[in-house]
């Protein structure tokens, strides 16, 4: 028996935002969504567990897209570089976060109504048994 879709692409989970989604950004997002004032380059580092290379390129990708805000300056005579959220950025990575919240409770739905996540394949009539 054949079950229909009602809706295409029900499961297709637009708003999982491929900048924000991938895990370094994803730290660096929540990181700063935590910190409203924003973190320093080096507290924001050990946060998310990254190089210093790995960081300036992820914080390069995210400043692109216009989700933070990084200003340099200098604390005495040390460079003391700021990240923090935009407006735009916050709103973004909420959105995301709702986006993933339905992702989470449509699995939940679909194993608590007895579907088999890991459900062996359907087997066609010219495969092999």
């Amino acid at each position: 028996m054949s079950r229909k879709v009602s809706v295409q692409g029900r499961f297709a989970y637009e708003g999982l935002d491929r900048i924000v989604h991938e895990r370094a950004r994803l730290s660096i997002l929540t990181s700063l969504a935590t910190h409203r004032e924003g973190l320093v380059f080096s507290e924001l580092k050990q946060l998310c567990a990254l190089t210093d290379g790995n960081l300036s390129r992820h914080l390069d990708v995210l400043k692109e897209a216009e989700l933070v805000d990084i200003r340099k300056g200098y604390e005495g005579r040390r460079p003391k570089t700021l990240v923090r959220l935009t407006r735009s950025g916050r709103e973004r990575f909420i959105e995301y976060l709702s986006e993933l919240e339905r992702l989470v409770k449509d699995a939940q739905r679909a194993t608590e109504a007895g579907a088999t996540p890991l459900a062996r394949p359907h087997r066609l009539a010219a495969d092999p048994a």
